[in-house]
């Protein structure tokens, strides 16, 4: 299981909305759970957006602020996960970002313990996904950068988007330090390919999802289903993109595993005469 980190750039890439779109599509193998964190510092989009407004604020991540100055952190996070499935089996759940960005403040001591709990409960059988929004992998949030698997630059493939993620990613190199992978989740909207992506901003494209603004909004705004929604482009990219982000963490999780007893290559001393 894994930590995985969205970020977005200027122009609204659509981070939240691609965050969903992996939520819904994540492959889970029987026991195990997904979990989306909204971890924008500009506030949550998820709750006035995808789930309509139907919660109040009883749900969400300012509600841990108050349970962190309480020494009561892990036993209130999974009070403040909303299950979005229909069958309300609880293995697809949403952790709603903060409805006030005045209350960002509030949430600075509150992102280390977060990230080390992300940490913890992704070896028991859940991942995590975080929505870092535009400037969340940076400041006092950035930890959750850090202690990520992997973290992807959100961006659609135009002349403004990607010098937006151009601008960012270095910031992320030199921030990151190698502690994360660092690959691209591309909104296909503009003209550029993979390739000349890849060769200007040095950054390979892992995934791509179409720019489909009508199938969008059931993600985004909790907008109807248009007919044959989960078959449908984006929602069959939304899945092949969680295939490869979770082959990347498996990637990256066996080079820095360590050797095998007995395959060391340090110098063989023959017997004592």
């Amino acid at each position: 299981m894994a930590v995985i980190a969205l970020a977005g750039g200027l122009g609204a890439p659509g981070a939240t909305t691609a965050a969903m779109a992996l939520l819904m599509t994540w492959p889970l193998p029987e026991g195990h759970r997904v979990v989306l964190a909204e971890a924008d510092p500009d506030g949550g989009a998820i709750l006035p957006g995808a789930l309509q407004g139907t919660l109040d604020n009883s749900h969400g991540l300012r509600n841990l602020a108050v349970a962190a100055r309480q020494g009561q952190l892990a036993e209130a996070f999974w009070r403040q996960l909303v299950d979005i499935t229909d069958a309300e089996t609880r293995d697809r759940l949403v952790l709603p970002g903060l409805y006030d960005p005045a209350h960002t403040s509030a949430m600075e001591p509150v992102w280390q313990p977060l990230a080390g709990l992300f940490a913890g409960i992704e070896a028991h059988g859940h991942d995590v996904l975080v929505d870092l929004g535009r400037r969340g992998a940076f400041g006092a949030s950035a930890v959750l950068a850090q202690r990520a698997d992997v973290v992807l630059m959100v961006a659609r493939n135009t002349l403004r988007g990607l010098q937006s993620a151009q601008v960012r990613l270095n910031a992320l190199r030199e921030q990151l330090g190698g502690s994360a992978e660092i690959g691209l989740l591309l909104v296909d909207e503009g003209p550029f390919s993979k390739e000349e992506i890849r060769k200007n901003l040095g950054v390979t494209v892992t995934a791509v999802i179409p720019w489909r603004p009508k199938e969008a909004k059931v993600l985004s705004d909790g907008a109807e289903q248009p007919r044959r929604f989960e078959s449908g482009e984006l929602m069959r990219s939304a899945r092949s993109a969680a295939v490869r982000v979770q082959e990347l963490v498996a990637i990256r999780r066996s080079r820095l595993a360590p050797p095998p007893p007995g395959s060391g290559s340090g110098r063989v001393v023959s017997g004592a005469r």
